[in-house]
């Protein structure tokens, strides 16, 4: 595509990290969609070519003023936050800085500095609001819910991937690590397949090095078990396109220790795909307990079992909660309003020169 001129920009999103991460599909997501009703345009190490971008040296070069006055500068990392201030504070260019949080912690003394210095803040939830000292609006995040829609023909799909047919697949995707609870998705698959010879499990992500004894640790309780062929560890998809692999799911577990806000739930219900997951991130503000799915403690390995049990064994209720799922997406979780909301804060910004 024919990448935009910088001196014709007014918003620029930077994605600043080469890994897949849930902030950076965000990002890739949102500027395409939001380019069609304002010049937006993201800038980093690996952005995908069909995302409006301008290369990290155009921000050094770039016109201190944009094409109506200041530009906004919208950071959603604390790196991202440090360069929009230098760019302003010691190369002089005109930015409204803003900034995304999605953290559900304390912020350190340098970051909550950084926050000081923005023009406006965005929370995620209202718990990552709770966090904040300043003036701060919630907008949750949205989902692309035509490219995450339910599968036309789950058998096929399944073949072009690879994955079991007949099987019922249960998923559990993104980074693995600690926090994200991949360990209690294994535990309780432990518990659940060897009475349940008709169910698969599939774990799906990237793996730093920091965790790769961690990831080790769990193909060994697999192994094990005897369930190496029932438990599925997959690398993360390499075009960054996960929407196929939940298209092929029947039930999606979220069994988070930690999150910030967390998409892959809204992403699997998206795709008409029910789902068990814990009270971190957002989960609880956009799953609707004992509708779409079901809502259990953090680190409450029994109770997330029960749920996945009662799922696995029901395929009525199961077929239920899917099509909720997928009706509340439509309803309230579409890309489109998130959007919208963030190009209304963007002009505001950009009005008040």
């Amino acid at each position: 595509m024919t990448q935009p001129d910088i001196a014709r920009t007014e918003v620029i999103a930077p994605n600043f990290k080469k890994r897949m991460s849930g902030v950076t599909s965000t990002v890739y997501r949102l500027v395409p969609l939001q380019a069609r009703d304002m010049a937006i345009v993201s800038s980093g190490p690996a952005v995908p070519a069909d995302v409006p971008q301008v290369p990290v040296r155009a921000l050094l070069t770039m016109s201190r003023r944009g094409p109506s006055g200041p530009r906004v500068w919208h950071a959603r990392r604390n790196n991202e936050m440090l360069a929009g201030i230098a760019l302003k504070r010691l190369l002089g260019k005109r930015l409204k800085l803003m900034f995304t949080s999605a953290a559900q912690r304390d912020h350190k003394g340098f970051t909550k500095w950084m926050i000081r210095q923005m023009d406006a803040v965005v929370a995620t939830s209202a718990r990552s609001q709770s966090f904040l000292e300043v003036p701060s609006v919630v907008q949750h995040h949205g989902i692309d819910a035509e490219l995450f829609c339910p599968a036309t023909d789950k058998a096929a799909l399944r073949r072009e991937l690879g994955l079991p047919e007949g099987q019922t697949l249960v998923g559990c995707f993104g980074r693995i690590r600690p926090q994200k609870g991949n360990d209690l998705f294994i535990q309780s698959m432990l518990r659940l397949l060897p009475d349940r010879p008709g169910v698969t499990a599939v774990m799906m992500g990237g793996v730093t090095d920091q965790f790769q004894d961690f990831h080790a640790g769990l193909k060994a309780q697999v192994e094990q078990a005897g369930l190496s062929d029932r438990v599925l560890f997959l690398p993360e998809d390499p075009h960054w396109d996960i929407s196929r692999w939940f298209r092929a799911l029947d039930l999606y577990i979220a069994p988070q220790r930690w999150e910030g806000f967390g998409l892959t739930p809204m992403e699997a219900m998206s795709c008409g795909v029910p789902v068990v997951a814990t009270r971190a991130g957002a989960f609880e503000d956009f799953i609707p307990d004992g509708v779409a799915g079901s809502i259990v403690d953090i680190e409450d390995l029994d109770a997330l079992t029960k749920a996945t049990a009662r799922l696995l064994d029901d395929a009525t209720l199961r077929a239920g909660y899917a099509q909720a799922a997928r009706a509340h997406v439509l309803q309230s979780c579409r890309i489109e309003q998130e959007a919208e909301a963030l190009n209304a804060i963007y002009r505001r910004l950009l009005s008040e020169g």
